[in-house]
């Protein structure tokens, strides 16, 4: 493991405990970097969820392409390890970061400030896991918050679960953002609804050449001057069309009552991280799945609160949720967020992220974990817990 060159940034609004938070981060061998304000947009509106491509601070430069404020750390991050790294080098690195990031919000600036860090390139995972959450929860000792609570969640683990389920891709993709969002499950029905009002687009498109379709979608936006919907560019709204179209033709997409309900018995799962393995597992019995990525999941899971133990962490006061699931789409693994008493906004917040450096062009896989800490929050809720507000 490599580790980048220290550096990063002015100090400009950073106080002293927020660099005080960055010097812990380098001294457990997370050099610090700062990526450039301005980024690719696409990466962003492709791999960030719903929330996030909503608040995007969107430009462009004198050739037309398309840019934006960074809105968070860790596409960024990668990009830059991407862009220092040989291609299809194994080669890690551990960052970390101080500095703005830009979304349009309501109740909080549309600036503030993050520190974090990102691990990129370990393969012992659950040490991995571990050790972020661990300086995390060390860092926001030193600014001198102890009382943090954290819950957890395992995207690994409910991907692994709808495979085991055997339920199909795209109602997978559908429950997936469903639980994301906290969403009710009702939506994803078997078949397509006759009420669909793309039923006829959809059947038009069933077979056909997927370049073509989104040449297609790409002329029809553009002839009405639009560029996005939604957040999403014409690529993604095409990609969605397709994998209804396939799913229509495959004569069904959604979950039939007995998976749903294993899904649901699932996302009621709470409680601290053993006794909500040993809910897990029971469930697995109790549901005759025999699926041995399943049963992998689940040991890297308690495998991971081993490590987390050891680290002196008090993870008989974790709270994992079946049903929690942080609002960004890239991640494939643990998550978890901290919060303050009294207060639902995320303080610290993060997870593993397995796939995104493939998605945004490494040729091989490349593990990867991180989180990031809302320094704003951090100081508003310690002069006033009922200020902070949830994103």
């Amino acid at each position: 493991m490599t580790r980048p060159e220290a550096g990063g940034g002015t100090a400009g609004e950073q106080s002293q405990d927020h660099l005080r938070l960055l010097s812990h981060f380098q001294e457990a061998g997370y050099g610090a970097v700062t990526p450039p304000v301005l980024q690719p947009v696409e990466p962003f509106l492709e791999l960030s969820g719903e929330d996030i491509r909503r608040r995007i601070f969107v430009t462009q430069d004198a050739s037309g392409a398309e840019l934006c404020l960074r809105p968070e750390f860790t596409i960024p991050v990668c990009r830059h390890h991407l862009a220092r790294t040989p291609k299809g080098s194994p080669q890690g690195a551990d960052y970390s970061y101080l500095g703005p990031v830009f979304r349009l919000a309501g109740d909080e600036p549309d600036e503030f400030l993050q520190a974090g860090i990102e691990s990129v390139g370990r393969t012992d995972t659950p040490a991995a896991d571990a050790e972020v959450i661990g300086l995390a929860l060390e860092g926001l000792a030193l600014m001198g918050r102890s009382d943090i609570a954290i819950r957890l969640g395992d995207m690994g683990l409910v991907d692994a679960l709808l495979d085991a389920l055997g339920v199909p891709p795209t109602a997978k993709r559908r429950t997936l953002r469903a639980l994301a969002a906290g969403r009710s499950l009702d939506a994803i029905t078997n078949g397509l609804r006759a009420e669909d009002p793309h039923a006829g687009l959809l059947a038009a498109i069933q077979g056909q050449d997927p370049k073509g379709v989104r040449a297609f979608v790409e002329d029809v936006l553009s002839i009405a001057g639009i560029s996005r919907v939604g957040g999403r560019s014409a690529g993604e709204i095409a990609e969605r069309f397709l994998a209804k179209a396939a799913a229509q033709a495959s004569g069904g997409s959604g979950l039939n009552s007995e998976n749903r309900a294993v899904i649901e018995r699932y996302r009621a799962i709470a409680g601290d991280p053993d006794s909500a393995a040993a809910a897990v597992r029971a469930l697995v019995k109790e549901a005759g799945l025999d699926h041995p990525p399943l049963d992998a999941a689940l040991d890297l899971f308690e495998e991971r609160t081993g490590f987390m133990a050891a680290r002196g962490l008090a993870v008989d006061r974790f709270r994992f949720s079946g049903g929690f699931a942080r609002n960004l789409d890239y991640y494939t693994g643990f998550i978890f967020e901290g919060t303050a008493p009294g207060t639902t906004a995320p303080l610290v917040g993060g997870g593993r992220y397995d796939g995104l450096l493939q998605h945004l062009g490494s040729p091989v896989p490349v593990p990867a974990v991180g989180c990031a800490v809302w320094l704003s929050r951090v100081a508003a809720d310690a002069s006033n817990p009922k200020d902070a507000t949830v994103g």
